[in-house]
């Protein structure tokens, strides 16, 4: 069967995967040289993206660029914590600004600690978490008009809540539950060597013998044998249940589950941590291996609910069906692309942002350009 042939049966099945979404020019990959007479269809070109926000703020050149978060579609931050390519003294503090428009405009906001040996920016779901060290946490749930201090390095109790219910807590190698206080280690606990990730899943509250469940919690983890290892608890961490990990296609180091669009996932990463992920998704069944042919050597995966999108050194591309196809999307393998909250696609680069909003593969991107005096 040709290449051609091939993409001509495989697309109308990815169509249904996206629920009708238009997604434009989506082709596969062919996983070799063919030894049809046929030429081979090489990737789409990304198509330009649907709006630049450009803004220049009241900086000076000597800072370097900022770094720059979004906690969804419309509110993010950005933090100019370098000058000259050191770190923030008194005559350069760092400097942080916000915008509530998606880049369209920005306002600066007080810095709590503007002077400090090394300065970092996080979000999370309504939290801004600011990071100065050696001074400590900054934490703010109204935009970064007012902060709480926490003194020390450590992660506090507010930025654990706003991360999740479950986590596992910094160098112990335990599930912990947030309890509105702070966060405590589950008396039972999974049995999971080389514990690195927990997730709660989405579902519906349900009550039983007065205690609510919110959806069951995955946690997972590869051991020093190169064995997989998954446990999911359907009541809030009380007991698990050890549920087997089909053996992936070469050697997994890091395994860690995810959450997107209802959907759970475990995401194989190769120790080197390039080469194309294994990939699992949950069903009734248990986790199963979600093959991609067609993909390329190496991938970043990013779950969008039901299918994954992949940036990669040819660019964009997804997986569904068992497939990879290639996507005309402005996204390179020099952006790191995460999913926000609000089921926003965040991507960013040393030179651009960019925001895409849509549904699952039909995205439509703009670009944020923050300028400087």
């Amino acid at each position: 069967m040709t290449t051609r042939r091939a993409c001509s049966l495989i697309l109308p099945a990815l169509l249904a995967v996206l629920s009708g979404c238009a997604i434009g020019d989506v082709r596969r990959t062919p996983p070799g040289p063919s030894n049809s007479a046929s030429p081979i269809s090489p990737p789409p070109s990304p198509r330009p993206v649907a709006e630049t926000r450009t803004t220049r703020l009241a900086v000076p050149k000597k800072y370097d660029r900022p770094y720059v978060e979004f906690a969804d579609v419309r509110n993010g931050y950005a933090l100019f914590a370098v000058c000259d390519g050191l770190p923030p003294g008194p005559e350069c503090p760092a400097l942080l600004w916000s915008t509530r428009d998606g880049g369209l405009s920005w306002q600066q906001l007080r810095h709590p600690k503007p002077v400090a040996d090394n300065q970092q920016l996080y979000t999370a779901a309504g939290m801004l978490a600011l990071v100065a060290e050696p001074h400590g946490w900054w934490t703010s749930t109204d935009g970064g008009e007012t902060f709480d201090h926490s003194p020390g390095l450590a992660a506090p109790p507010r930025w654990w809540a706003a991360e999740g219910r479950f986590r596992v807590i910094d160098h112990s190698g335990t599930v912990g539950r947030w309890d509105g206080t702070m966060l405590r280690p589950l008396r039972t606990q999974p049995s999971i060597p080389a514990l690195n990730t927990v997730v709660q899943g989405d579902g519906r509250t349900v009550t039983a013998g007065g205690t609510e469940y919110r959806g069951p919690v995955v946690a997972a983890g590869a051991g020093e044998d190169g064995r997989l290892y998954a446990a999911i608890s359907w009541d809030e961490g009380r007991s698990w249940e050890r549920t087997p990990v089909p053996t992936p296609d070469g050697e997994v180091g890091v395994l860690r589950a995810e959450l997107a669009g209802g959907q759970l996932w475990l995401i194989g990463e190769r120790p080197d941590r390039t080469s194309f992920p294994a990939l699992w998704r949950l069903e009734a069944s248990g986790w199963q291996p979600v093959s991609a042919q067609g993909h390329p050597e190496s991938g970043q995966a990013v779950p969008l609910g039901g299918l994954v999108a992949i940036v990669s050194p040819q660019g964009a591309g997804v997986v569904a069906g068992g497939w990879y196809m290639d996507l005309p999307w402005p996204v390179t393998s020099e952006h790191h692309l995460r999913l926000l909250p609000d089921d926003t696609l965040f991507a960013v680069s040393e030179e651009e942002i960019l925001l895409g909003v849509g549904n699952l593969a039909d995205r439509t991107w703009t670009a944020v350009i923050i300028e400087t005096i």
